[in-house]
């Protein structure tokens, strides 16, 4: 019994002693201890041994050689922003004459528009109960008989701006009251005060006018002693007017 007790021991301390002889064979050599100055060659008659130096070595790939075959096209990307716009460039060298075009076709003839008239009185007039209208006598200009004597009257046969101008002679210690009118429109007033000296008066203005319209000239109604002075020697009443400019020339 002793015997196998004995026999087992030495088993036990026979693994544990080739379990610690695998250990030792698997564990590696120790490195010895390298300075930072190691590398440089020992100094002559110094007796030491150069030391082994193995530098690091690094594997390094130019992937520029490693280029593979080209690839396909890709799709066209979405077009970006307009840019701001640049400033104007030259001018452009000019270019040649070119060359010269057909005639036209002949135009219309020219035809240039008249009117105009003046007129006078030598008779006076004094105011009514009603408005009257200056009737004239005399004829200096009547271009194809615009102005209507018997009534006093112009009227427009050509659409345009006119000129129209009126003369008269007051009378002494009484007033003078008249209007330009068009139509029945008062348009411009010929006035002055009583006085003991007679004046001649004088109202111009210009109007734009339609075809068949009037343009006469109205004494004022008897609410005051109203009149003008004209006699058979001399006149001192006239009334004149043309055309300045028709509303539609033809050239």
């Amino acid at each position: 019994m002793m015997k196998l007790c004995y026999i087992t021991a030495m088993s036990g301390i026979l693994l544990l002693l080739l379990s610690l002889s695998c250990l030792v064979a698997t564990v590696p050599p120790p490195v010895p201890c390298r300075h930072c100055c190691d590398h440089l060659e020992p100094a002559e008659g110094s007796g030491a041994q150069p030391s082994s130096y193995a530098p690091e070595v690094r594997t390094y790939i130019n992937m520029t050689i490693l280029k593979g075959d080209k690839g396909d096209r890709g799709e066209r990307g979405t077009p970006g922003k307009a840019g701001l716009e640049g400033p104007p460039g030259s001018i452009g060298p000019s270019g040649s004459k070119g060359s010269k075009g057909q005639a036209g076709l002949p135009g219309d003839p020219c035809k240039v528009q008249y009117s105009a008239f003046s007129v006078g009185r030598r008779k006076s007039l004094h105011s009514l109960d009603s408005y009257q209208a200056l009737v004239f006598d005399t004829v200096f200009v009547n271009l194809d008989d615009h102005f209507n004597m018997f009534k006093g009257t112009f009227v427009c046969h050509i659409p345009g701006i006119y000129f129209f101008n009126v003369n008269i002679h007051t009378w002494n210690f009484k007033e003078t009251y008249l209007h330009i009118m068009q139509n029945d429109t008062e348009r411009a007033i010929v006035y002055a005060q009583p006085s003991d000296r007679s004046i001649m008066q004088s109202q111009s203005l210009m109007l734009e006018l339609e075809l068949n319209d009037e343009v006469w000239v109205r004494l004022y109604k008897r609410e005051r002693e109203n009149a003008i002075y004209s006699d058979d020697v001399d006149i001192y009443i006239t009334f004149s007017g043309y055309l300045i400019k028709p509303s539609e020339e033809k050239e």
